[in-house]
């Protein structure tokens, strides 16, 4: 028998997801059906005439205050659009507010124009290099001592964060990165996980096992550290037949993925229909 990943919920929080108090109701939902965790997007702005987002931050704060076991984390953060030192104390508090139990997503962000309308860079190289830095200093800031940091864009100059997150050695970070394109697997391997998307498919499609055995081959082989590492795909299983669900979760496990994401938004639904693939609860391996 496979073994069992984590499971969790994944969920977008724009457009007819936009709303705040839909969000915590589809978190309490996961935690009462059996599922591990609960994910959100992360925009600030979105296109086309319902256009509603709900801030991910303020959201998985009132999930953490909601739940009491599940592992809760905005996947991903797009750090490029914030001040690392706000994100650092945010995490802080959010882990421990729910007793250590946040993962930090971190990625590049899929809409430039969240960048651009406000009068910022979206050119990737630049958003790659303040994500690069928001990491190493939130990382720094997180590990309580005095810090002073020096980049290209963010500077800290001996400041301590206090207190500590509740999480040792650090709270986790998986970075995202859209496969086939290297860097982001590279930067993924220096922290602690990785959550892949594939230029190939689109929403509501999942990548094949093959692709994500290539995409942990390669991540694997630029870790430098011996520490737990995480393999997070978003995917669909039919959740009116969990011997079928476990079927097609179990070769992802094969491949080496450490939590399954249940993608849920409108691309397969209305938020009822979120509610009620939620409340048939997780695929089980057999």
């Amino acid at each position: 028998m496979a073994d069992q990943p984590g499971y969790a919920v994944g969920v977008p929080c724009v457009g007819p997801f936009g709303d705040p108090r839909l969000l915590v109701d589809l978190a309490v939902a996961a935690e009462e059906a059996g599922w591990d965790g609960f994910f959100l997007w992360d925009h600030l702005l979105w296109p086309g005439p319902d256009g509603h987002v709900a801030d991910p931050t303020v959201v998985i704060s009132a999930v953490g205050a909601r739940t009491e076991r599940i592992r809760i984390g905005v996947m991903v953060n797009q750090l490029a659009r914030r001040r690392a030192q706000k994100a650092a104390r945010e995490a802080i508090t959010l882990d421990v507010l729910t007793a250590g139990r946040l993962i930090v997503g971190a990625g590049l962000g899929s809409l430039p124009s969240e960048f651009t309308a406000f009068g910022e860079s979206a050119d990737p190289r630049v958003r790659a290099a303040r994500l690069d830095e928001s990491l190493q200093l939130m990382s720094a800031l997180w590990a309580g001592g005095p810090v002073t940091f020096h980049g290209e864009h963010l500077t800290a100059t001996d400041v301590t964060m206090l207190p500590r997150p509740v999480q040792r050695p650090r709270i986790p970070v998986w970075c995202a990165g859209r496969w086939p394109h290297k860097p982001p697997f590279r930067r993924a391997a220096r922290w602690d996980g990785v959550m892949p998307t594939h230029t190939g498919y689109g929403l509501g499609e999942t990548m094949p096992p093959d692709e994500l055995r290539a995409v942990i081959q390669y991540t694997r082989e630029h870790r430098t550290a011996d520490g737990p590492f995480d393999v997070a795909l978003e995917g669909r299983t039919d959740g009116s037949a969990a011997d079928r669900g476990g079927q097609l979760v179990a070769p992802y496990v094969d491949a080496g993925l450490t939590w399954w994401i249940e993608a849920v938004g409108w691309w397969r639904g209305t938020p009822a229909d979120a509610m009620d693939r939620i409340r048939q609860g997780p695929p089980a391996i057999g």
